[in-house]
């Protein structure tokens, strides 16, 4: 399979808990075909439009690195879905309204964002070919709990 970039699969791949605590975190072909996906359909556009580094905080993730990081297996992390990001010098909201109002997507998620702060928090943004619901969420801790709404 041929995958467009190679650093940002690298990058998306990576993780800092799974290397911490010895944990493979090697995608299944079916995550590489997500990733790939993630990087044809969000990634490169963002980075296009933009012009501007990306920072991916998160990518892959295997079913045991998610529940390191206090995750479910059932994130799209796992699947090769999702990714976590920001571009350096944009407003995370300016770049998630971006993405809403000209790409196709699952989730697009403006992640502990607090409107007061320049570039707080980050985006997580999925792509599901079989079943994009185009979800715009932001989220924030509550009682200890995180908490998820639509941002209309």
């Amino acid at each position: 399979m041929m995958i467009p970039d190679y650093f940002l699969l690298k990058e998306l791949t990576f993780s800092d808990t799974a290397t911490r605590l010895g944990i493979d975190n090697t995608p299944t072909d079916n995550s590489l075909k997500n990733l790939q996906k993630v990087i044809q359909f969000i990634l490169e556009p963002v980075i296009n439009y933009f012009d501007k580094p990306i920072k991916i905080t998160s990518g892959y993730r295997s079913a045991e690195v998610c529940l390191a990081v206090g995750s479910t297996i059932k994130s799209q992390h796992a699947q090769g879905q999702a990714v976590d990001f920001e571009i350096l010098g944009i407003p995370n909201k300016v770049t998630s309204e971006w993405i809403v109002n000209n790409l196709d997507y699952d989730q697009c998620i403006l992640e502990f964002h607090n409107p007061t702060e320049y570039n707080s928090g980050w985006i997580h943004c999925s792509y599901n070919e079989d079943n994009n619901r185009k979800q715009y969420l932001k989220s924030y801790k509550q009682h200890g709990f995180t908490v998820y709404e639509p941002i209309k």
